[in-house]
């Protein structure tokens, strides 16, 4: 059985991974963190009835009187290093969903692993067909080098673009055999109409209600376009990564990155 704390545990993310979590028969939450609906019972948040767990506020208690073997963190991306040092300071694996983190940040978690010999786990996305969205787009690039990605994910996501957006035009331009020419005479009649800059591409980022999360990307050439596209239509498609990265973080040394790492 895998002792797992909940950080996030009331947001929709939080919610639907601790709503499959409790079905699964080795894993097993055992706290649960977040800074709304203290005092709850995550079981009943999640619409599985209780579990004798409430939700606290305080992560460094929460982690000394629970003694998880792994934190899986869906916060907020200014919450999210912290809560990682505090797991770091207790030797504590983290599998975190929550995007934000920068280079520097990346550096630091390295570090920290090396001294701690807690690993951590980051993915800026779980979902399957997501990873290979991203593997298709990435060898699309080496043959069609102009393309542009757009993302919509729901209105009360905290960052843009998305942690998934940056991670695919970064494997894009590894693989980008020549560099983009850009669309000629981008005169801008509305500031930041033509998307954000990053890379020598260009990505746009839509937050609407009703949304969960949808990445295109589009690829241009002479008399053709070509569109590699994943949509999310609920949370239940992360959670099968998700509990993958749970059940292998025990095997796993140092900082990783991305799920296919894991497959």
């Amino acid at each position: 059985m895998i002792r797992v704390l909940v950080n996030g545990a009331a947001g929709k993310m939080g919610r639907a991974m601790s709503a499959g979590l409790l079905q699964a028969e080795d894993l097993q939450i055992v706290a649960a963190v977040d800074q709304t609906c203290i005092g709850m019972d995550v079981g009943d948040l999640c619409g599985a009835g209780p579990i004798g767990v409430m939700v606290e506020s305080d992560l460094a208690t929460a982690l000394e009187h629970s003694q998880p073997q792994v934190m899986l963190d869906f916060t907020v991306p200014q919450a999210v290093m912290e809560n990682l040092r505090i797991a770091q300071t207790h030797r504590v694996a983290a599998v975190v969903g929550t995007t934000g983190l920068t280079k520097t940040d990346l550096t630091e978690l390295e570090e920290s692993c090396g001294r701690t010999g807690a690993p951590v786990f980051v993915a800026s996305n779980f979902a399957l067909g997501a990873v290979l969205m991203m593997r298709f787009a990435a060898e699309a690039a080496r043959y069609l080098p102009e393309y542009e990605v757009l993302e919509i994910h729901n209105e009360r996501k905290a960052d843009a673009p998305s942690g998934t957006a940056l991670t695919t035009l970064d494997m894009m331009e590894m693989q980008r055999r020549v560099p983009s020419t850009g669309a000629a005479n981008n005169t801008e009649s509305v500031p930041g109409c033509r998307g954000g800059a990053y890379g020598g591409s260009r990505v746009h980022s839509l937050r609407l209600p009703g949304s969960v999360a949808i990445q295109e990307v589009l690829f241009g050439g002479p008399g053709q376009l070509l569109s590699i596209r994943h949509d999310a239509t609920s949370r239940e498609c992360f959670y099968p990564g998700v509990a993958l990265a749970l059940r292998k973080i025990g095997e796993l040394n140092g900082l990783v990155l991305g799920l296919d790492q894991l497959l």
